[in-house]
C-alpha cells in the first residue's frame, strides 16, 4: 500500500517547468523536459522521473557541466537520415525535436533514422519510442551513458547501461513497449535503493575483487570511482547467458557513437583529465517505421495485439495469477496514477523545498506541514 503523499500531475509539472526556468532552461523547452520526467513517474518507473530532477538535471545545468539552453545544430539530413549535435544542452530538447523530425520525414518515406552526439541524459527512453507509437508507428530508440557494466569476465566498469527500447502501436488501450537498460539493472535503480535505504540484490554488482556487491551507498560510490561495476543483462559471467546483455549493449554503445562520429565507453565519464566534473557529451540514436508503408497501420496493429493477447492467455506457472506483455504494468500504474498524482517519498520532498526556497519559486506542497 502507498504511504507517500500525492502530488497532483498539475503541480509538480509547474513546479518542475518553473524551476528548470530559474536555472535559464527556456520556457517551451522547460515544459519539454518536465513531461519527460514525469511520464517516467506515470508509467511507473520511479528511478527516472522526479528523483531524478535535481541530482541529474539541476545540479548538472548548476554545476556548469550541462548548457541549459539547447543549440541544436543540423550536421548531415537527407530524406530518411538526419544527424545533430547538441552542443551538451537538453537531451530531452535535442531528443524531442529529433523524433518530430523523423515521424516527419518517415510519413513522407516509409522510415528514418537519426543521431544526435554531444548530449546529456534524455530521461525515459521509452518517451522517445512513444512518440512515435502513438502517430501510429514504430518506434526505437537507444542512448549510450557514463560506463557502468563490465564486459563478460570483466570487472571494469566500460559500458553504460546502454537501453535499447521500443515501442510499437497495437489495436489495444495501450502500446507495446519494452524499456530497458542492458544491464541487469540501472544505476537509477541502485539510487533509488539507496534512497530508501534497501541493498542491492546479491548477483546485480560486481567489485574489483570479483566478488558480488550489495550495499548500495557502496556501490553508487564504488561506479563513480571504478571499484565496482554493474552486470550485463543476464548476470555475472556465462552461466546465465551474460553475454548477451554485454553484447546488446555494444550494439546501443556503437550505435549511439559510430554513427555521428560521437564520445564513447570511458569519454562518457564526466570528468576531466584533473578528476574535475565536466560535460557527458553522450549519444543516442533513432529510429521510425511507418507500417503504412508495409502492409498497413491496422494489419500491424491488430496482429501485434493478438500476438500480445495471445501471449497472456497462454498457461501460467503454478501460483500466478495472470501474465503481462511489455507496456501493460505501466498502463496500469498509470490507470491508478492518473487522477491522484505523483508519490513523493521524503527525499525528493526535501529536494523540491530546497530548489523552491533557492531560486523563490511561489508553491506550497501538500506534504509540508501546516502551522
Amino acid at each position: 500500500m502507498e504511504t507517500r503523499p500525492y502530488v497532483s500531475w498539475e503541480l509538480i509539472g509547474n513546479f518542475m517547468t518553473d524551476a528548470f526556468k530559474a536555472v535559464g532552461v527556456p520556457e517551451a523547452d522547460a515544459k519539454i523536459c518536465a513531461d519527460v520526467l514525469m511520464e517516467s513517474d506515470r508509467r511507473g518507473i520511479e528511478s527516472h522521473g522526479c528523483n531524478r530532477f535535481k541530482p541529474i538535471y539541476i545540479d548538472r545545468i548548476e554545476a556548469g557541466i550541462q548548457n541549459p539552453v539547447t543549440e541544436y545544430e543540423v550536421l548531415k539530413e537527407t530524406g530518411t537520415t538526419l544527424v545533430v549535435d547538441a552542443h551538451d544542452g537538453m537531451g530531452m530538447v535535442a531528443s524531442y525535436k529529433m523524433m518530430e523530425s523523423l515521424i516527419d520525414k518517415a510519413k513522407k518515406n516509409g522510415m528514418a533514422m537519426g543521431a544526435i552526439r554531444n548530449s546529456t541524459h534524455y530521461g525515459i527512453a521509452g518517451y522517445w519510442a512513444m512518440m512515435a507509437s502513438k502517430e501510429g508507428m514504430l518506434g526505437i530508440t537507444g542512448t549510450n551513458a557514463r560506463p557502468s557494466i563490465a564486459p563478460t569476465f570483466g570487472v571494469e566498469n566500460m559500458l553504460g547501461t546502454n537501453p535499447l527500447t521500443f515501442a510499437f502501436p497495437t489495436d489495444e488501450e495501450f502500446p507495446f513497449v519494452i524499456d530497458c537498460a542492458t544491464s541487469i539493472t540501472q544505476r537509477g535503480k541502485i539510487e533509488y535503493y539507496a534512497r530508501i535505504g534497501k541493498d542491492t540484490p546479491k548477483g546485480m554488482v560486481i567489485g574489483r575483487d570479483g566478488t558480488a556487491m550489495t550495499d548500495s551507498p557502496e556501490i553508487l560510490k564504488g561506479l563513480t570511482d571504478g571499484s565496482a561495476a554493474l552486470a550485463p543483462l543476464g548476470g555475472i559471467g556465462e552461466e546465465l547467458a551474460g553475454y548477451k546483455g554485454y553484447g546488446y549493449a555494444t550494439v546501443v554503445e556503437i550505435l549511439s557513437a559510430a554513427l555521428q562520429a560521437g564520445s564513447f565507453l570511458k569519454a562518457l565519464c564526466g570528468k576531466d583529465e584533473q578528476g574535475n566534473k565536466s560535460p557527458y557529451h553522450l549519444g543516442h540514436f533513432f529510429m521510425v517505421i511507418d507500417p503504412e508503408a508495409f502492409l498497413g497501420l491496422d494489419t500491424f496493429k491488430k496482429i501485434t495485439g493478438d500476438i500480445l493477447r495471445e501471449l497472456r492467455a497462454s498457461e501460467k506457472a503454478p501460483g500466478e495469477e495472470r501474465i503481462y506483455t511489455a507496456g501493460e504494468k505501466e498502463y496500469l500504474v498509470w490507470l491508478e496514477r492518473k487522477d491522484k498524482g505523483v508519490p513523493v517519498g521524503e527525499a525528493v520532498q526535501k529536494e523540491f523545498i530546497a530548489i523552491r526556497d533557492k531560486y523563490h519559486l511561489p508553491y506550497q506542497f501538500p506534504f509540508e506541514v501546516q502551522e
